[in-house]
């Protein structure tokens, strides 16, 4: 019999020692981190719960969560089910290894608080394990949710390139989602886990260090879940986020001993980033009307690319800028239409993977629990 020792706090915030008895070791760890998510949190649980494998168990780690007293109540007829750990708030990346560290699987399954599997989730990631033994870390595409409605799917606005490296990871060929990801824990551990100095792109540093270090991945072409885009989430914001992505493409540029081909790969990836920030940016003043800051994003990208559209951009916001306003307008409205036309369509390509799935993502409307 084996026991762990494992920090919990209390509700007054003091910290207590508690030592975890574990009668036997499962296959997979799901590691679920839970902060402000009381009111997803059981339409996770029940889409880990209906799954078709059973070899695993529930580690729920609530990151100091203001919520704490509606997510106990929404834990509540779950709490035989789960195993429920408490921290002071460090963010994602150290919730994320609390759970990894205190995980009894010898594989971890990752899933947010606002995500939802499909039932075949583990199984077809396990699947993949058994027909690659040499693979450390299987993930898969997902159904995009927006509001309760299908916006389209994680392949279709990231297409992969395999194969999956430390090079097509840099170069964004592939792209890894978090909710969809089985690895090997020892292979987590060994990377390092995730760094928590980053709330963003913590995953990507991960993934990246993994790689490096040789562990083998890929990736299943059909959606396995339904990911929630928030408006409110730590990755709603574009320029944040690729801020975020240029300090993970630093880190790993000074802290790796990476070859001169991968580290002229990162010096590329970094300045194809800064100028999509600075486009971020752009689009977020023109919108709002600050013209000035507008011109300074697009003439920090120019310096950084060449491009006819810059050109212009930057010609109409120094003379005409409420002629640019206007054409920008123009140009968001037709966007927006276009975004919705590929959205309708990614919709009904993606019925025929839906039937696979017994929870329908709808904000506000929680499944019946399983009996």
């Amino acid at each position: 019999m084996r026991y762990r020792l494992v920090i919990v706090t209390s509700n007054n915030g003091k910290i207590r020692l508690r030592f975890w008895r574990a009668t036997y070791q499962v296959l997979v760890s799901v590691v679920i981190p839970a902060f402000q998510s009381s009111c997803h949190i059981a339409q996770a649980l029940e889409s880990v719960l209906a799954q078709t494998f059973t070899d695993y168990e529930v580690l729920v780690v609530n990151d100091g969560s203001p919520d704490t007293d509606l997510l106990e109540q929404a834990l509540m007829p779950y709490q035989k089910r789960i195993r429920y750990l408490k921290q002071p708030n460090g963010g994602p990346s150290a919730a994320r290894n609390t759970g990894v560290l205190q995980a009894n699987g010898r594989l971890i399954a990752f899933l947010d608080s606002d995500d939802a599997w499909f039932p075949g989730h583990i199984a077809n990631q396990l699947a993949m394990l058994a027909e690659e033994p040499s693979l450390g870390l299987v993930y898969s595409d997902s159904i995009l949710m927006k509001e309760g409605v299908v916006v389209g799917h994680a392949f279709g606005q990231q297409p992969q390139h395999p194969p999956v490296t430390f090079e097509s990871l840099l170069a964004e060929d592939c792209a890894i989602g978090t909710s969809s990801v089985v690895a090997s824990r020892d292979a987590l551990i060994n990377a390092g886990l995730f760094d928590e100095q980053f709330s963003r792109c913590e995953d990507f540093d991960l993934w990246l260090r993994m790689a490096f270090r040789g562990t083998r991945m890929n990736y299943c072409h059909e959606p396995s879940l339904y990911h929630l885009l928030s408006p409110d989430g730590l990755s709603s914001s574009l320029y944040l986020m690729k801020c975020a992505l240029i300090d993970v493409y630093g880190k790993i540029a000074s802290t790796m001993p990476v070859s001169k081909a991968q580290e002229k790969l990162i010096q590329q990836c970094i300045r194809r980033t800064k100028v999509r920030s600075q486009l971020d940016l752009l689009k977020q003043h023109s919108a709002s009307g600050e013209y000035p800051l507008a011109l300074e994003a697009a003439e920090r990208a120019r310096t950084l690319a060449k491009s006819a559209k810059l050109n212009w951009a930057i010609f109409g916001l120094k003379r005409a800028p409420h002629v640019f306003k206007h054409a920008y307008n123009t140009y968001e409205r037709w966007s927006h239409f276009r975004d919705r036309l590929r959205a309708t369509h990614s919709a009904r390509s993606l019925k025929r993977f839906q039937p696979h799935a017994e929870l329908i993502f709808d904000e506000g409307k929680l499944p019946p629990r399983n009996k």
